[in-house]
């Protein structure tokens, strides 16, 4: 056994049409696609991390267990690219505060603002950065 931490390697999206997704999230994060192999796509490995795309031969089952935070220094206009892209927001998470966002297949995702401490959280756990 060895002493040295885990990392994670990369991000896998199980998805319908993990051609669409990978166009929408490489739009999104302007991480162009790099490779197609087998099942997967692969977009550019930025900061050690890589990010793919898994054929699965059913459709998403429900809410996510995990989503990913994408700091943006304006999340409202990160809306409207997001919509444009082929995105939505998930209007049932208004309440707390968070800017909840769907990718084409409605994996969900929040947009945040950039900067450390910039979401001010109350003691809910309510973001307030939409207000």
């Amino acid at each position: 056994m060895t002493n040295e931490s885990l990392q994670i390697d990369a991000l896998i999206i199980d998805a319908e049409s993990p051609e669409r997704l990978a166009e929408f999230w490489s739009e999104l994060l302007a991480r162009p696609i790099v490779d197609r192999t087998g099942p997967y796509i692969w977009l550019r490995r930025e900061s050690g991390l890589g990010f793919g795309f898994q054929q699965a031969g059913e459709p998403k089952p429900g809410k996510n267990r995990m989503h990913f935070d994408i700091a943006s220094p304006d999340p409202a206009a990160e809306q409207q690219r997001i919509e444009a892209l082929g995105g939505r927001r998930l209007e049932e998470y208004t309440d707390g505060g968070f800017l909840v966002m769907a990718d084409p297949e409605g994996n969900e995702f929040c947009i945040i603002p950039a900067g450390p401490g910039s979401i001010g959280l109350d003691d809910q756990g309510h973001a307030h950065y939409l207000d």
